[in-house]
C-alpha cells in the first residue's frame, strides 16, 4: 500500500513541476516546487548522490523490502521502463529529465517574475 502511495506521490510532484506554470494560481506554489527539487538534487545531492529524491529513497526502502533488487538510480527510470516495457538507461532518462526541468522551471521563473500582468 505504501508503494502504491509512493508512486502516486511521485507522479502527483512530476506532474506539477512540469505543468504547475500553467496556472495563475499554482505559480507561486510551483516555483517553490521547482526550488525544493532542484535543492535535493543539487545541495542534498552533493552527500547523498546528483539527483538525489527523498522520496525515491524511502520508496526504494520499501520496494526492497518486498523483494526488489537491481533498482534504478531514478524512479522516473524505473517508471518509465516499467510503463513502456523497455529498458531505457539512466543516463538517456536523465538527460531528458534535466531538459524538461529545465524548461518548467524557465517558464516558472518567467511567468513569476518576468511577465507583466494583463492591465484590464
Amino acid at each position: 500500500m505504501l508503494d502504491i502511495l509512493f508512486t502516486l506521490l511521485h507522479l502527483l510532484i512530476i506532474g506539477f513541476n512540469l505543468c504547475g506554470w500553467i496556472f495563475p494560481a499554482t505559480r507561486k506554489l510551483h516555483f517553490i516546487f521547482i526550488v525544493a527539487t532542484a535543492c535535493s538534487w543539487f545541495i542534498l545531492g552533493i552527500w547523498f548522490g546528483m539527483g538525489y529524491c527523498p522520496v525515491t529513497d524511502w520508496q526504494w526502502r520499501i520496494k526492497e523490502q518486498l523483494g526488489a533488487r537491481n533498482l534504478p538510480d531514478s524512479f522516473i527510470t524505473y517508471f518509465v521502463n516499467k510503463v513502456s516495457g523497455r529498458a531505457f538507461s539512466d543516463a538517456f532518462i536523465n538527460i531528458l529529465t534535466m531538459l524538461f526541468f529545465v524548461l518548467a522551471a524557465g517558464l516558472s521563473v518567467y511567468f513569476n517574475f518576468f511577465r507583466r500582468k494583463k492591465q484590464g
